[in-house]
């Protein structure tokens, strides 16, 4: 195992636990070093101070472990099962009615640069660094092990997370078992959906909104409703439920909207309160019909930002966004936004929406802060790891 050296003086941050070390903080690397090794990381002194993958970027040292060990089979197991465990005590485990949940939450269960959901008895498990694809296998076998038999099969899912200039040319193939022949239906408080991991984005399904789901059926019934960047059509389909009058889906891509309907249609079939429309967000909310049909809004967009250097474009296009929604909604209508940006703090997103209420001159009242589940847990040394924020709004 390689050693690096830290600076003098840049060891305190892994004094505070935090996980991650800068390539600036390196006094310097080895050219043996390769991307993906494990490597033991020292102060400017010779003292140890943590274990962890490197990468040949920014960010180069994502840290597996504070104390002296080994970086085994055990060792994986051991973090997966404390995973595992977590998840049984938020009860998410076994219950019929609500099979799927993220597993592992990257630095948030303590594995940074890896991401595993389950739908019913398959994880699909996602790598984020060179490290954590080097030991696929391992973790795969890990996830099986911890389950005691829960989970059947694994599929991995990296081929467009992988960091590209390692060129890795990982390709996407089940490591356990194999499932693909099979048209997999996973519930989500008793909704059915259609999950695609195969081809689908992420893992299959966007996982971290269960709880925000839930929350619109209490705010459903009886309103019209607008989903905007549909997806799969879980806001659509919790506020069916919920007892809206209508529900219209918008997508920018049209296989959204057909998985959109066929989640409606599983669950719902025949129902005429849903249509969906293939259209770009800002097109669409351009040309809604005086007075606004909506009295229910969900902006749930892509991530505007996905590293710091487009933070100042993605301020602007919250801004926007909201804007267009708070001049639309009816007097009295309730509006979701969220922010999925890691880069985009809560602050600044909250200060986005401020200045959208500003421009159009509404009277808006906070109803609810909202942010991921508790399957998907920060660790208190790595509040970047809380990147979903999310306000309900009462639009006067």
């Amino acid at each position: 195992m390689k050693t690096l050296q830290l600076r003098k003086g840049k060891e305190s941050s892994l004094l505070r636990f935090h996980p991650w070390i800068f390539s600036g903080a390196l006094a310097s690397v080895d050219e043996s070093v390769a991307e993906g090794d494990l490597v033991r990381v020292v102060d400017a002194k010779g003292q140890f101070l943590a274990l962890g993958h490197y990468e040949k970027s920014s960010l180069a040292v994502r840290i597996l472990s504070f104390t002296p060990c080994n970086i085994d089979a055990a060792f994986w197991h051991e973090r997966l099962t404390e995973a595992w465990e977590l998840r049984r005590s938020l009860g998410l485990i076994g219950r019929r009615e609500n099979n799927i949940f993220r597993l592992v939450h990257g630095e948030g269960d303590r594995l940074p640069g890896l991401i595993v959901d389950i739908y019913d008895h398959t994880a699909v498990m996602q790598a984020h660094s060179a490290g954590m694809h080097y030991v696929r296998q391992a973790i795969a076998d890990a996830i099986v092990s911890s389950s005691k038999g829960w989970v059947t099969a694994v599929y991995y899912k990296s081929e467009t997370t992988l960091p590209y200039k390692a060129h890795l040319d990982a390709k996407n193939e089940y490591l356990v078992g194999d499932d693909s022949s099979a048209t997999e239906v996973a519930q989500e408080y008793g909704l059915r959906f259609h999950i695609d991991w195969l081809n689908g984005q992420k893992t299959g399904f966007f996982v971290d909104q269960r709880e925000n789901r839930h929350l619109i059926e209490r705010y459903a019934h009886g309103r019209s409703v607008l989903n905007m960047f549909c997806y799969t059509g879980g806001f659509s389909v919790s506020a069916l439920r919920g007892g809206a009058t209508l529900v219209h889906s918008v997508d920018a891509s049209a296989k959204a909207i057909d998985l959109t309907n066929a989640n409606v249609a599983l669950n719902f079939p025949g129902d005429t309160r849903h249509e969906g429309f293939a259209e770009d967000a800002f097109h669409f909310l351009g040309r809604i019909p005086q007075p606004c049909p909506y009295d229910l809004i969900v902006l749930d967009p892509p991530a505007f930002a996905k590293h710091q250097s487009a933070l100042r474009n993605a301020i602007k296009g919250y801004t926007r966004l909201n804007a267009a929604a708070l001049r639309q909604i009816k007097p009295g209508g309730i509006l979701f936004t969220f922010s999925c940006s890691q880069a985009v703090s809560k602050e600044q997103f909250r200060l986005a929406v401020f200045t959208a209420a500003a421009e159009t001159g509404r009277h808006v009242r906070i109803l609810h802060q909202l942010h991921q589940p508790a399957d998907h847990p920060v660790s208190i040394y790595h509040p970047e790891g809380e990147y979903l924020k999310g306000l309900v709004l009462y639009v006067s």
